[in-house]
């Protein structure tokens, strides 16, 4: 073995010990601290809006069934609302000390969000390549959330081609893979709080710059591919007026 591929692989080694041996950090406790992470994300232009947040066994929405409990906005108006200014969302955190927020993307920024094993291995092997990756984020015990540049949302609707990778709040079971989030859509942004003690923490910060997507898609769709099934189809383009 080679002097430098003897180093590439202690490298790597020591990433795959920190990624596996890191855990997110606890939700902070104060309102302080939470509200500190949520000026944060705004100041990294990440536009919020307040969603639910665990009441007991339910969703503080008291929608019978709520299938995303949680989860979800709690507006209707969740994408005019969406805001990076400080006062309003420091207005938002100290009304409503328990709620979640989500971040609205299509705007400034996507998330690519993958199963947490797939997005564990991909980060490794970005961080190990010596790639640019931005935010990235755990949601629960399952998910694992990469936050990029926006690809852009054009001012005509009849330019808007997604593709089938394009995932909205609606369309997220269909998508058990690789979900795109962008326009229209929207993710927790940490620090989130899920039914059964679960949490939506940062991995990375959103201190690292955003990433463009298709520098780390290749990696995170190879990822995909090893604990889903091929995969492949999920892929190919289909035109689609947003």
């Amino acid at each position: 073995m080679s002097a430098e591929s003897g180093s590439r692989s202690g490298a790597q080694g020591r990433i795959s010990q920190w990624l596996r041996g890191r855990r997110p950090k606890e939700t902070a406790d104060d309102g302080s601290g939470r509200e500190a992470l949520l000026l944060a994300a705004a100041a990294a232009g990440l536009p919020l809006a307040q969603a639910a947040y665990p009441s007991g066994y339910r969703c503080s929405c008291d929608r019978v069934g709520c299938p995303t409990p949680a989860r979800h906005p709690i507006s209707f108006a969740w994408q005019t609302q969406s805001t990076t200014d400080r006062a309003q969302i420091e207005r938002w955190a100290r009304h409503q000390p328990r709620a979640n927020f989500i971040t609205a993307t299509g705007m400034v920024h996507d998330v690519l969000d993958v199963p947490l094993e797939a997005g564990r291995e991909a980060l490794e092997r970005l961080l190990a390549s010596g790639i640019e990756v931005g935010p990235v984020a755990q949601s629960g015990t399952d998910r694992m959330l990469f936050f990029t540049a926006t690809r852009g949302t054009p001012e005509d609707p009849d330019e808007w081609w997604p593709c089938e990778l394009d995932c909205h709040p609606e369309t997220m079971d269909e998508h058990p893979g690789l979900r795109w989030h962008c326009r229209g859509s929207y993710v927790l942004v940490p620090p989130a709080q899920l039914p059964g003690d679960l949490t939506v923490d940062w991995v990375r910060g959103p201190e690292h710059p955003l990433p463009d997507p298709l520098t780390i898609l290749e990696m995170l769709t190879d990822a995909c591919a090893r604990y889903v099934g091929d995969g492949s189809d999920q892929l190919a383009a289909w035109p689609h007026r947003g």
